[in-house]
């Protein structure tokens, strides 16, 4: 049977539907776009390969064939969109608003994703996975810990506490904390979870170790 002009159009379309004229980095930048944009509108539980695929004008092999799973496609997609916190050290002038600061910075990326995408990847990533997905590096090389390092050691000039009387534990605590409080409720913490961590815990014992130094 001899093709129609609609048979060579939908045989186009199917090409360009499989990805046929996009390969490497450029098909990888609109899989991934494809699975922000999806994640933002339908949210991570109804969020498919499938739909993703669509999205991005190619088919479900070259979606699997990089990334195997939903859970490790979202994850390359939010590395890729969701905007990275500054760890520059803040200098507002006093302990509290700084470490409030660094932790308002940290918290900020994990709102934008939300509880449901939050648990959902949590449930996804486990066993080993997803011990190797948490593997903390040690407090020394923690860019996190060093932060709180410096935060302390401006505070320490300003004349706020002694640090040489922080134990190690108590200097990373706020960030540990944060990160104790992801781990167990799956959901990102509130701004009000952020001061109470902050006015209720640490500069409490901060004050009564800088007393008893």
């Amino acid at each position: 049977m001899p093709k129609t002009a609609n048979d060579s159009k939908r045989k186009g379309e199917e090409q360009e539907t499989a990805g046929s004229r996009r390969r490497g980095d450029v098909l990888e930048k609109a899989i991934l776009s494809a699975a922000w944009e999806e994640l933002g509108e339908t949210g991570y539980s109804r969020l498919t390969m499938e739909a993703v695929a669509v999205r991005a004008k190619t088919n479900k092999t070259a979606v699997y064939r990089r990334w195997p799973n939903k859970a490790k496609l979202i994850v390359a997609a939010l590395m890729k969109h969701l905007p990275k916190p500054s760890l520059d050290t803040p200098d507002t002038g006093n302990l509290r608003d700084d470490v409030l600061t660094l932790l308002g910075r940290i918290i900020k990326p994990l709102q934008m994703i939300g509880a449901e995408t939050i648990h959902g990847l949590m449930v996804e990533f486990h066993g080993d996975e997803l011990h190797s997905k948490l593997m903390l590096p040690p407090r020394s090389e923690d860019p996190l810990a060093v932060a709180m390092s410096s935060i302390l050691s401006n505070a320490q000039r300003r004349g706020e506490v002694k640090l040489e009387e922080l134990p190690e534990r108590v200097i990373s605590l706020p960030v540990d904390l944060v990160r104790f409080e992801l781990l167990t409720t799956h959901t990102p913490l509130t701004d009000e979870a952020v001061i109470e961590i902050v006015d209720a815990i640490f500069l409490p014992l901060v004050r009564k170790l800088d007393k008893q130094g």
